[in-house]
C-alpha cells in the first residue's frame, strides 16, 4: 500500500466482506454504489485478487495441504506473521485470505507512515472486542521494516498478550531489517517469485475474471513473453496485461509485440545495499573457489549489469586470491592488486575487460586455503591461551640485564645453520609445537611443502 491512512474496516461487516482493504465501511444509503465505483478503478491486480487460500496461485508449501497457512486457518490460532519476499508474490493478498478466513477483523496500513495514534486505536478497538467475546483485530503493516522505534514500543506488549495478530509483508530480509523484537514475536514465512507456469494460470484467470474488453484474448507467444518478463512480479504481469489490452484495441488476440511493448524490456531487480547485493557477490565467490570459469563470468556480468560498484568486485576478489587461491598460485593476489589499480583509474564500461581477464584468471588457478586456514587456527589457539610469554631464546637480549636473564641465550642464528633452525621450539618450549600451516598438492603449494618436509628447494 502506498498511502499513510490506515484504512479500518467496520466491525459489524461480516467476515467474509471484510478484507484488509479497499472496502468501505458502511455509511449511507449508497455505499454499495460507491463501492463499485472505487473497485472499477483499481488495476486488474487489485480486481483480481484471491478471496480463498483455494484461489491463491504459487507459495504452494505455504498454501498447499501440508502448507502452513492451511493448518493455522484450521486451527483458528493465527498468531503474528512476517511475509518476506519479493514484489508480486501475494504478501497483500496472503494477510487478506488469511484475515478474511480466520474470520478477523483487519486494518492495513504502511508501517513508515501509521502514526502512534492510529495504532492506539487500533489496539483500544481489538480489545474492546475481546472483551465482548469477539476476535482480535489484525493489523497489516506493509514495508515493515521501515516500522520506527515509537511505533514499535506502542504495539510490542499488545502482540506479545495477543491483543492484536500483527501481519507484517518485507521485500527487505527481516533478520536484517526488523527489530529484533518484533522478530521475536512473531513467524517469519518466505515467498518465493512466482514461475512462469503460475503467472500464466494467473493471465488465463484474469482474461476469464479480470472484467478486461470482452473478447481479450492473448496469442500464445504473447501469454509467454508477459510470463516471462515480470521475472515472478504476478502484479507486473497483469499491469502489462491491462496495457496491452488499450494498446490493441483492435480484433483477434493480443500479439507477441504489443505484449513486449507493454510488459519493457526485462527488468534487473537489484539492491546494492540489500541481501541481493552479497547473494550475487557470493555466487561469483563460491564459483571461482569451484574453479566453474563459466559460472563465474555468468555472475560477474549479472553483478554488472545490475549496476554494481566495480570498485567493490575488486575488493572480493582481491579477498578471494589471498583466501581461495593463495600460495598455490602466489601471482593472483599481485594481479588481483594490479586489476583493481586498473579499475580505478578508467572506471567502467572498460574495467568489464580488466574484470573478466581477472575472474578468468582466479576460476583458473589452483586453488588452497591452507595460509588462510594456517592464520585462523593460530589466532583461535591464541584466544584460548591465558597469556602470551615468548620463549628466551626469541627475546631480544639487547637490553640492559637481558643477557644475565638468559634471554636469545640458546637462540640459533638460521644463516649460520640453515637445518639446525628448525629444531628449535619457537613457540612452547617443554611441549609439542602446534602444526597451523599444512600445505596442499597444488600448484605452487606442492613446492612449498616439497620445501618444509626438507626436500631439495
Amino acid at each position: 500500500m502506498g498511502s499513510g491512512t490506515a484504512l479500518v474496516l467496520d466491525p459489524a461487516e461480516p467476515p467474509e466482506q471484510a478484507p484488509c482493504a479497499g472496502r468501505l465501511p458502511r455509511m449511507h444509503l449508497w455505499s454499495a454504489e460507491v463501492q463499485q465505483r472505487i473497485d472499477a478503478a483499481q488495476p486488474l491486480a487489485a480486481r483480481l485478487r484471491p478471496r480463498s487460500l483455494e484461489e491463491v496461485i504459487g507459495q504452494a508449501h505455504l498454501t498447499g495441504p501440508d502448507g502452513m497457512l492451511r493448518k493455522l486457518i484450521a486451527s483458528g490460532h493465527l498468531g503474528s506473521l512476517i511475509l518476506w519476499g519479493p514484489p508480486g508474490t501475494g504478501k497483500t493478498t496472503l494477510a487478506e485470505v488469511l484475515a478474511r478466513e480466520c474470520g478477523r477483523p483487519c486494518t492495513a496500513a504502511n508501517a513508515a507512515t501509521i502514526g502512534v495514534k492510529q495504532i492506539r486505536e487500533v489496539l483500544d478497538a481489538s480489545r474492546r472486542r475481546l472483551a465482548e467475546g469477539g476476535p482480535a483485530t489484525v493489523l497489516f503493516l506493509d514495508e515493515i521494516h521501515r516500522f520506527s522505534k515509537s511505533q514499535q514500543d506502542v504495539l510490542l506488549g499488545d502482540v506479545e498478550r495477543g491483543v492484536v495478530s500483527l501481519i507484517g509483508a518485507t521485500t527487505e530480509n527481516p533478520w536484517y531489517t526488523v527489530n529484533d523484537a518484533l522478530i521475536s514475536r512473531a513467524t517469519v514465512l518466505q515467498l518465493n517469485s512466482l514461475d512462469a507456469e503460475a503467472v500464466a494460470t494467473l493471465l488465463d484467470r484474469a482474461i476469464e475474471h479480470g472484467d478486461l474488453p470482452l473478447g481479450t484474448a492473448l496469442c500464445a507467444e504473447a501469454r509467454d513473453i508477459l510470463a516471462d518478463r515480470c521475472e515472478g512480479d504476478a502484479r507486473r504481469a497483469l499491469a502489462a496485461l491491462e496495457v496491452a489490452c488499450h494498446l490493441h484495441p483492435g480484433e483477434g488476440p493480443i500479439p507477441a509485440a504489443t505484449a513486449e511493448q507493454a510488459i519493457g524490456a526485462r527488468g534487473r531487480r537489484f539492491d546494492r545495499h540489500g541481501d541481493q547485493h552479497y547473494d550475487l557477490a557470493s555466487a561469483l565467490i563460491k564459483c571461482i573457489r569451484a574453479s566453474d570459469v563459466d559460472a563465474s563470468i555468468h555472475w560477474l556480468a549479472v553483478l554488472l549489469e545490475a549496476g554494481e560498484d566495480p570498485r567493490f568486485i575488486c575488493r572480493r576478489l582481491a579477498i578471494l586470491a589471498s583466501e581461495d587461491v593463495g600460495l598455490a598460485a602466489p601471482q593472483a593476489l599481485q594481479l588481483a592488486d594490479a586489476a583493481w589499480s586498473v579499475v580505478e583509474r578508467i572506471g567502467l564500461p572498460e574495467a568489464e575487460l580488466t574484470l573478466s581477464q581477472l575472474v578468468v584468471y582466479l576460476a583458473s588457478c589452483p586453488k588452497s586455503n591452507a595460509a588462510a586456514t594456517a592464520i585462523w587456527n593460530a589466532r583461535a589457539a591464541v584466544r584460548e591461551l591465558p597469556g602470551v610469554e615468548v620463549p628466551l631464546h626469541l627475546r631480544s637480549g639487547q637490553t640492559r640485564g637481558a643477557k644475565e636473564l638468559g634471554y636469545g641465550k640458546e637462540y640459533i642464528y638460521a644463516h649460520n645453520d640453515p637445518e639446525a633452525a628448525a629444531a628449535m621450539n619457537n613457540i612452547n618450549p617443554g611441549s609439542d609445537p602446534p602444526i597451523y600451516y599444512v600445505p596442499s598438492e597444488h600448484g605452487f603449494e606442492a613446492t612449498i611443502k616439497k620445501r618444509l618436509e626438507g626436500g631439495s628447494p
